[in-house]
């Protein structure tokens, strides 16, 4: 932590040196001049990168400096960067009594009497920044399983295709769309849609099911449903209805889908996971949500 600490001067305007006039310290904010509210013609460097406070007794001048200069500078030089059209509906902001400020980056101020009281909150909370930094890492950066420590991948329709050819050339396989996943209801109604649509199968918790008339189940329990978009065996003869299959599978899991190999299709069992959108797990087919500035976070 370091501190600031000021030099007085005359109360008169004096032109600036030769030294001054040039663009000032990149690691520094300089401030030449002030002379708002209780400010008397002062200069002063702020070292940029650490925590600086601001100290005096009451009326020496901490927040004309801080908010009414510093900040307000910053924020009228964000204002220029508007279009004419959009200033004029906010408004020209009148330049602080000051003789050049250097070295000024974006600026954001909270207020001393902050109505928030979770002792969590953070500057990133407060002014919603952090939903930002967190979506950014997410887009940018590389993410790898909590499970199992592998790489996440997102593939394509054709990725997904030429993978299911890679790894199942041969074999029987059943395409299957999640409608629900850990949700409770009795969801009479979808099953009779996914009827009259033509579609003969469904997994409900695990067991592969056929699909008949007032087919519901308890309300009161979490279920997870997927309905059975086709099934077919992998071979090269097949691969536009496999392709075909895939996109529609996709549509209706909504950029989700799984595959059940023969004999595991017959019971259910053994799933492996592909996203056309949602980041998965390589090795085992684990399906993660993606990240969004809409995930809630601490204010």
């Amino acid at each position: 932590m370091s501190s600031t600490k000021s030099k007085k001067k005359d109360s008169a305007p004096v032109s600036l040196p030769d030294s001054i006039q040039q663009e000032g310290r990149s690691d520094a904010i300089e401030v030449y001049g002030a002379r708002v509210h209780n400010l008397k013609n002062i200069d002063i460097s702020i070292p940029k990168n650490q925590l600086v406070v601001i100290t005096g007794i009451s009326g020496s001048g901490k927040s004309s400096l801080a908010f009414d200069t510093i900040y307000s500078e910053g924020q009228r030089r964000y204002m220029e960067t508007f279009g004419a059209y959009a200033r004029q509906f906010i408004g020209d902001m009148e330049r602080p009594d000051v003789d050049k400020i250097t070295g000024l980056s974006p600026v954001i101020s909270i207020e001393q009497k902050t109505t928030n009281k979770n002792p969590r909150s953070t500057v990133g909370t407060i002014t919603e920044i952090y939903d930002f930094i967190r979506l950014m890492y997410a887009r940018i950066g590389e993410a790898y399983s909590y499970n199992t420590g592998k790489k996440m991948v997102k593939w394509s329709e054709e990725e997904i295709v030429a993978n299911i050819f890679e790894r199942f050339q041969g074999r029987r396989i059943s395409l299957l769309a999640p409608l629900v996943r850990g949700r409770k209801g009795h969801y009479r109604e979808l099953f009779e849609d996914m009827r009259k649509k033509g579609y003969l199968r469904v997994r409900v918790d695990g067991e592969v099911q056929e699909l008949v008339p007032k087919m519901q189940v308890d309300r009161y329990k979490i279920h997870d449903i997927e309905l059975v978009v086709d099934r077919l065996q992998v071979t090269e003869d097949l691969r536009a209805r496999l392709s075909q299959s895939v996109q529609q599978t996709l549509k209706l899991g909504k950029e989700l889908m799984f595959l059940l190999t023969e004999p595991d299709a017959a019971t259910g069992s053994g799933k492996s996971a592909a996203g056309k959108k949602k980041p998965s797990a390589k090795s085992n087919g684990g399906l993660f949500e993606e990240k969004s500035r809409r995930a809630r976070s601490i204010q």
